[in-house]
């Protein structure tokens, strides 16, 4: 990715992938009747799922020679690797390291995979992530 001229224009790409992964929203210091005042439904005991859909944006010059800001491919081998098949199907509280100590609300849970997918990519590009938790509700990072 070191081919291109610094007055390149930049372009966004956008990669979208697809995983399901069950939580549960709970703040351990807080008292139960205050995590289901807080929480709702998604403080449920026995936890529950999400379809997520996952946008992830990359911005950068285009590459003189590739014509590519990233090979599409390589991202998406990229995100294949290291979040799909890191949290596909899995509980977050339960059977990830990430969220041991960390509530895995969508704005958590977009904010690990930025720093899981921004040490994957070269530094001159720009990464942003956008979380569908369902249809209406999503979040974006970085702002």
């Amino acid at each position: 990715m070191d081919n291109f001229r610094a007055s390149a224009p930049r372009v966004a790409v956008f990669r979208k992938e697809h995983f399901n992964a069950a939580h549960r929203l709970n703040n351990p210091n807080w008292s139960d009747e205050k995590n289901t005042r807080v929480y709702g439904k998604c403080n449920n005991p026995n936890y529950h799922g999400h379809n997520y859909e996952l946008i992830v944006q990359v911005i950068g010059p285009v590459d003189d020679e590739t014509g590519y800001v990233i090979d599409m491919k390589l991202l998406g081998d990229l995100i294949k690797e290291h979040v799909t098949d890191r949290f596909d199907h899995k509980n977050l509280n339960l059977d990830t390291e990430e969220f041991a100590d960390l509530n895995p609300s969508a704005e958590n849970i977009a904010i690990v995979i930025y720093n899981i997918l921004r040490n994957q990519l070269n530094e001159g590009l720009d990464l942003k992530i956008r979380l569908y938790e369902t249809e209406r509700n999503f979040v974006e990072y970085p702002v």
